[in-house]
């Protein structure tokens, strides 16, 4: 099989399952995350990324949950992020849970479209990538989306917030790929 259709299709099985986690947690909560301004998805992000790192680095762990329930919320609260981006903040939730799901599909798309252009420009290097070094790329970016937003979203020479957010989305779901791998 084609190394890059099969990357497409692992792909689409990781979306497969965040999605359907975001569409659970629509029925029982609404879009509630409508309301959240981008440095406070920001923040979310930045919160699950440090738990994966820690869970990385410790022995002990006191919660039961390992790191892809952390990368699923990392792909999830970024794809807010993006419909955050193109719609606006609201000041009341204003999603129904099809309305929010046509969202979800069009960030993914447009993301997934990114990752298939890199990776083929890349070779597929994110294969050769270890699970931690994707988890500090995370980290770094959101970081780099940390200053961005601290500069009123502005910048002289780098792509902005939507990009940072699509690599992190790309990273976190390479990150499920080599952990179903192994």
């Amino acid at each position: 099989m084609d190394l890059m259709h099969n990357t497409s299709q692992q792909y689409d099985d990781v979306v497969a399952q965040c999605r359907a986690l975001f569409s659970k947690k629509m029925t029982d909560y609404g879009s509630a995350w409508r309301i959240l301004r981008l440095p406070s998805l920001t923040d979310q992000i930045f919160i699950k990324a440090q738990r994966i790192r820690g869970l990385q680095q410790n022995d002990v762990r006191k919660v039961d949950e390992g790191e892809v329930s952390e990368f699923i919320g990392i792909i999830n609260y970024c794809i807010m992020a993006l419909i955050q981006i193109e719609r606006g903040v609201v000041e009341q939730p204003d999603l129904n849970t099809e309305e929010a799901l046509e969202a979800y599909d069009e960030m993914i798309g447009i993301t997934k479209e990114l990752m298939m252009n890199k990776n083929h420009d890349y070779g597929e290097a994110w294969r050769d990538m270890r699970v931690s070094s994707l988890t500090d790329l995370i980290l770094q970016k959101l970081l780099r989306v940390k200053q961005i937003e601290d500069n009123s979203g502005k910048t002289l020479v780098s792509e902005g917030i939507d990009a940072n957010y699509q690599d992190m989305i790309n990273y976190a779901i390479f990150a499920m790929i080599h952990l179903s791998e192994n």
